[in-house]
């Protein structure tokens, strides 16, 4: 039976584990899935991925909500699968979501402070909408919470995760190697796929290099300490700076 209290060291641990995370993280999709069904289907550049899918389904909402019903019943049958060899620490939820909250704000400061240090701060001109209009605040919370699941997801778990295995396990460069290429190359990637294609924002130098530095973050929180973290960092993150900044 696991001890009441939790120490450090033990909350570090099990909030890296798959069961937890995946509990953790499902409440971003929820939110998401049901922001996109009553505002209409809003998507933007903010949250790349769900652009994408959406395109792929011939910009279809029944299509895509059809979609996300596969993989939300997907979701539920891992955490049920993982929940066999695994345990739930719902004690670690709140704990989690104030460590993604700290990180959300030093983001800000570390990636703002790199802007300003490399002198790209007059460059940097991120466009958060398509739409002439500022989108209103549920909007706004819908976008965050996508990019935070979908980008961390493709670009964090799936992109640099897959990176750290082929040149760790398989290749068999150090783990110190294998993880800065990889959060090096992934970030590259993260900022450059925002200025691609039809759906993608104008090039402008201050926007690739922000994207790239938060993306490099974003990694860094990943490796160290889970998808879950990174997720709601990068979610959390998004709503302080369209919600609180961007006005």
């Amino acid at each position: 039976m696991a001890s009441k209290r939790l120490g450090a060291r033990a909350y570090l641990q099990q909030s890296r584990e798959p069961l937890t995370a995946a509990v953790a993280v499902l409440p971003l999709f929820v939110v998401y899935q049901l922001g996109i069904l009553f505002t209409g289907g809003v998507r933007n550049g903010v949250d790349f991925v769900t652009d994408l899918l959406f395109a792929a389904f011939g910009n279809s909402m029944t299509t895509y909500l059809g979609f996300n019903a596969v993989v939300l019943v997907g979701f539920v049958g891992a955490v049920l699968w993982l929940r066999r060899t695994g345990e739930v620490h719902p004690r670690l939820l709140p704990l989690m979501l104030v460590e993604s909250a700290v990180y959300a704000l030093l983001v800000g400061i570390v990636v703002n402070g790199l802007i300003h240090a490399t002198g790209l701060s007059r460059l940097l001109q991120i466009q958060l909408a398509a739409a002439e209009a500022s989108p209103g605040l549920v909007t706004k919370i819908v976008m965050s919470t996508g990019a935070g699941l979908y980008e961390e997801f493709a670009f964090r778990l799936v992109l640099m995760g897959g990176m750290f295995v082929a040149l760790h396990r398989v290749g068999g460069q150090s783990r110190v190697v294998a993880a800065s290429v990889a959060l090096v190359v992934s970030s590259l990637i993260f900022s450059a796929v925002h200025h691609v294609g039809n759906m993608g924002e104008p090039f402008t130098l201050g926007a690739f290099v922000f994207r790239f530095f938060a993306g490099a973050v974003f990694a860094a929180i990943f490796h160290v300490r889970g998808f879950a973290i990174a997720a709601w960092t990068h979610a959390l993150y998004d709503v302080w700076v369209m919600v609180f900044l961007d006005r």
